[in-house]
């Protein structure tokens, strides 16, 4: 879908982050810190999407993922990854 993107949350050094990922560029990736180790609510995730200028796609739903901290370690600490499609807000 044009104009829509995907955006994660992952937890990095003890705290929540949000991130936009934006593909075939080299601009910084529009990023929000939660600054807490609890999993930020829906609320509070609408709200940095707000503030870095985007929005969840209508009837989307958040995906949850697990990986690995060390790649084919199986006894490696689990890293939860969320995922949802955005658009910028207006379009």
């Amino acid at each position: 879908m044009p104009g829509t993107f995907t955006a994660q949350m992952s937890m990095r050094r003890g705290r929540w982050r949000l991130y936009v990922v934006l593909l075939n560029t080299t601009d910084p990736w529009p990023e929000y810190n939660f600054g807490t180790a609890t999993v930020p609510t829906l609320a509070q995730r609408v709200n940095a999407f707000s503030v870095l200028g985007f929005e969840p796609l209508p009837g989307a739903a958040w995906e949850w993922t697990e990986d690995s901290e060390v790649p084919g370690d199986p006894a490696s600490p689990v890293l939860l990854i969320a995922a949802v499609h955005v658009r910028a807000v207006g379009a």
